[in-house]
């Protein structure tokens, strides 16, 4: 028992070292790319939301091919919500492998989705937007960075809408650029999974992921070319 946990943990580890090493390297940093990450902020790894997250991406890649992607699926990262800091204690866990795509130089937007539970954002969504506090200060290091929001519920009218109310919010104190998608998808993409999983399945909310996805892109285009 102890041998499978310790390996669990081994491959825990190398992956979030794979992902801050994938971070590190400057793949964006010439040919005036710019860089769109997509997080995916549900427990379950690879599933609903990072499907939708990923057709996002997808669609603001193929919008301009000066933009280029990145997924980040927090599915299986252990990432607490903020604490007050202790002298002499350092607040260390996954959640520092993401923090060099979030400072990437040619970061232009992002893309962030949670699943609905019980009409609220995840608990690891929640975390993950406390943990962006570092980013405030000394300076707004989102601010100006596009940022489209999707959801996913298990209901058409689930409460999508809401939790993506509530991620918009928190990203506003970052004073980062809201946009939402084309029509259908204004606020934001909305999906439901109604089909065991194969999100792809929902038309109408892979069409608001879509949409939502190319919006992102070009507002984050737009951006990058005034700044």
């Amino acid at each position: 028992m102890s041998k499978n946990i310790g390996r669990r943990k081994f491959m825990q580890t190398a992956g979030v070292a794979a992902l801050a090493g994938l971070a590190s390297k400057s793949v964006y940093a010439d040919d005036g790319k710019t860089l769109i990450i997509g997080i995916s902020c549900s427990p379950r790894k690879g599933k609903t939301t990072a499907t939708a997250i990923q057709v996002a991406l997808d669609a603001a890649k193929s919008f301009n091919p000066n933009v280029v992607v990145e997924m980040v699926d927090l599915g299986g990262m252990e990432i607490s919500g903020w604490k007050p800091p202790v002298p002499g204690e350092k607040h260390t866990d996954d959640f520092d492998s993401i923090l060099p795509f979030l400072k990437n130089a040619n970061l232009g937007g992002i893309i962030i989705g949670s699943p609905v539970y019980f009409r609220n954002m995840s608990s690891l969504c929640a975390a993950f937007l406390e943990r962006l506090a570092v980013l405030r200060k000394p300076k707004l290091l989102l601010a100006d960075k596009a940022v489209g929001v999707l959801s996913v519920g298990a209901y058409r009218n689930g409460g999508q809408e809401l939790v993506i109310q509530q991620i918009q919010t928190a990203m506003l104190c970052h004073e980062a650029i809201i946009v939402g998608g084309k029509p259908g998808a204004h606020q934001g993409a909305t999906l439901w999974n109604t089909h065991n999983d194969d999100i792809l399945k929902d038309e109408f909310g892979i069409g608001s992921a879509n949409k939502l996805g190319l919006r992102v892109a070009e507002a984050s285009l737009r951006i990058h070319s005034e700044n």
